[in-house]
């Protein structure tokens, strides 16, 4: 009774699953009263490992409990083999769609080659990690190793594919076939085995297409020729890389791991990078809504940055930096006093590592203290911070636009060209992952966020409730406004709006004057002074209207010293007033920095009272 196609009427059922490395989530969403709803969620652990090595097992475990607490038939248990009721035969039996997403066996895993490093193999990078990928390694001609070390490096690493790209349409073809051959020399072998060819994609000058071909052999590699990312200078293309690397995942990648060709003869659309599917969900949420956002997701392993800023998506993941398996990474990194700046009470290195230490030897145990769980949002803030960096490196104008150079004079290109994201202009900011969904309480999540971005002017800032994003991504293949409604319905939590100040001044100094319209008849002043914040209570279905008339000093968006008046929705939280400054102040002595800090969190009520007292 499976159906591998979606229904040509709209859907009244839909099941999404994501197989993770660890766990497999089911979500159940179906049309109540006429409004898409979330109706239940099912978890088990993957199987895709031994004993089972079945991903199909988890799959049904997770969608048994969704069942089970819903009364719903799902499952098709007329065979041993996974398949669902499809389509909805009425009552609580069947579904008419079911997708999916993954990272089981640790997503997909790429090596990415260019020519030049701040330009093919920076534009390379950004289409592997649109397409959902991590980066293993980026090679280049001008990355400083010698040959024998990129062939150690090649033969050392297993990726799922190679993306090669390199040299403009009709220019020089040796550098990229310099780089095709070291890969020809390499011979490296898929992390799945030595039964199937390596993919390649090449995405490079068209000229060097045949050579390519002929250099990797068919006996090791699969080539696959895409549309060149840069078939001039001054242009980036991506899409076609981008979408030539999800059709090999499906043929290469999915159809090698154990169970997947059961599952993927099931689905209503094709299986997903977990990453990509959440990037596909910011990204569709943006453009729908015409809206320039910032979503980050934080893993236990890795911390995903996604923006879409004036159309143009970028995603980047850093592999290093998560809140459970890679805290350790997170806390090496950054810094021990990079950490401890956020932290509002005394604590020393040593506290601080054994805190850091313990989450990594019991990665999946919740802080037991207070104290503990200030650590970990410490820790979190700066997780964001550093994978942000990361991502404004890669969210730049493309080089070589100014003006026509050679390539040796791209060689000595050494300035870092700046970013295009304009913190300014951020209307939304997305927080999703296990640290910030479970917050104890959503000014936490408000904070941290605020704290790692720090956005200028007015932001509007919501959070994942329950890690559903790469589904209702996938679904958003098929059904984009079902996927949307659910997104902002069931999905986002409404945090509030932040209204931030850009400048610096000494605590205590004004800022602003600023007037909250409630109606006609009701009006309030505050004074929001430097190093300061304010929390107007707002629920999330109400709007009032925010003029801000900065002193010179200050900015919050059109220039220093205008003044600016918007529209502003509340939200659990409600609206925030940020008088920190941007960069955001934080005293050089321990003793005031502390003190500033606790006023923070009491101001937009972090964390009890009784903690924030005994803090001083």
């Amino acid at each position: 009774m499976s159906n591998t196609g979606a229904t040509a009427r709209e859907p009244r059922f839909i099941l999404a699953t994501d197989v993770g490395s660890t766990t497999t989530k089911a979500r159940f969403f179906g049309k109540v009263d006429g409004e898409w709803r979330f109706l239940a969620s099912g978890e088990a652990p993957t199987t895709v490992e031994k004993p089972v090595e079945d991903v199909t097992k988890g799959v049904r475990n997770a969608v048994r409990e969704v069942e089970e607490l819903t009364g719903h038939r799902i499952l098709d248990d007329s065979s041993e083999e996974l398949g669902f009721i499809m389509p909805y035969l009425g009552g609580k039996t069947g579904i008419d769609v079911y997708v999916s997403t993954s990272s089981a066996g640790g997503g997909l895993q790429m090596l990415v080659s260019g020519v030049v490093k701040s330009i093919t193999a920076e534009s390379a990078q950004r289409a592997a990690l649109g397409a959902g990928a991590i980066v293993m390694d980026v090679l280049s001609v001008d990355d400083g190793r010698e040959v024998y070390e990129k062939v150690n490096a090649l033969r050392f690493l297993r990726p799922d594919m190679i993306l090669l790209a390199g040299g403009t349409d009709g220019g020089d073809k040796t550098h990229v076939l310099e780089m095709a051959e070291v890969i020809a020399v390499s011979k490296p072998r898929p992390r799945f085995g030595v039964s199937y060819r390596l993919p390649v994609v090449y995405a490079g000058n068209r000229d060097a297409r045949g050579d390519v071909r002929k250099m990797l052999s068919e006996d090791f590699f699969d080539v696959r020729v895409v549309d060149n990312i840069r078939p001039q200078i001054e242009v980036e293309r991506v899409e076609p890389a981008r979408n030539a690397i999800l059709e090999l995942f499906m043929e290469h990648v999915m159809a090698h791991a154990p169970g997947y060709e059961k599952l993927m003869r099931l689905t209503s659309t094709d299986i997903m990078p977990t990453p990509a599917a959440e990037g596909l969900m910011m990204r569709t949420f943006a453009e729908m809504k015409g809206v320039n956002v910032i979503g980050v997701g934080m893993g236990g392993a890795t911390t995903n940055v996604y923006s879409v800023f004036d159309g143009r998506f970028l995603r980047t993941v850093s592999a290093n930096l998560g809140m459970s398996y890679s805290i350790g990474n997170v806390l090496k990194e950054a810094g021990l006093e990079n950490v401890r700046r956020w932290i509002p009470f005394d604590i020393t290195s040593d506290e601080l590592m054994g805190i850091v230490y313990n989450k990594m030897i019991r990665p999946t145990t919740i802080p037991m203290t207070l104290e503990d769980l200030a650590v970990e949002h410490a820790v979190a803030r700066e997780s964001i911070r550093m994978a942000f960096n990361h991502h404004k490196y890669l969210a730049r104008e493309l080089k070589g636009v100014k003006k026509e150079r050679t390539i040796s004079d791209i060689f000595e290109e050494v300035r870092a060209e700046e970013t295009y994201i304009d913190m300014r202009r951020v209307d939304y900011i997305i927080g999703t992952g296990g640290l910030l969904s479970r917050a104890p309480r959503r000014a936490q999540s408000m904070i941290i966020l605020a704290d790692a971005f720090q956005p200028i002017g007015f932001t509007y800032v919501m959070q994942d409730s329950v890690f559903m994003i790469p589904h209702l991504g996938v679904l958003s293949k098929i059904y984009r406004d079902i996927a949307l409604e659910i997104f902002e319905k069931e999905c986002l939590v409404p945090l509030g709006t932040l209204i931030a100040a850009a400048g610096v001044g000494t605590v205590g100094e004004k800022v602003a004057d600023v007037t909250i319209e409630y109606s006609e008849s009701e009006k309030e002043q505050v004074e929001l002074t430097f190093g300061s914040v304010v929390k107007i209570p707002l629920s999330q279905h109400k709007e009032v209207t925010v003029t801000v008339q900065p002193t010179k000093k200050f900015d919050f968006g059109p220039g220093f010293g205008k003044r600016v008046s918007k529209r502003v929705r509340g939200g659990v939280v409600g609206v925030v007033l940020d008088g920190r400054g941007r960069p955001l102040y934080l005293p050089q002595d321990e003793r005031e920095r502390r003190k500033l800090l606790t006023s923070w969190y009491r101001a937009i009520e972090a964390y009890p009272k009784e903690f924030l007292d005994k803090l001083g």
